[in-house]
């Protein structure tokens, strides 16, 4: 099991766990940018992550009428 170093859950990671049986969960996400003069250096849980996608990712542009 991986530590999630920005909130400390619990999760499975498929990059780094040895039991793991396939690629990481995270491969399926869109790209995240890295966080400038974060503590939190390594995996994150899926929900942290997915957080973190959602604020850096722009709002899908709504087609003019």
């Amino acid at each position: 099991m991986s530590v999630c170093t920005l909130c400390g859950a619990t999760f499975q990671c498929g990059q780094t766990d040895p039991q793991a049986s396939g690629p990481c969960w995270c491969v399926a996400l869109p790209p995240a940018m890295p966080v400038p003069g974060s503590v939190a250096v390594g995996c994150w849980c899926p929900a942290c992550l997915q957080q973190r996608i959602a604020a850096v990712t722009p709002p899908a542009a709504t087609p003019a009428r």
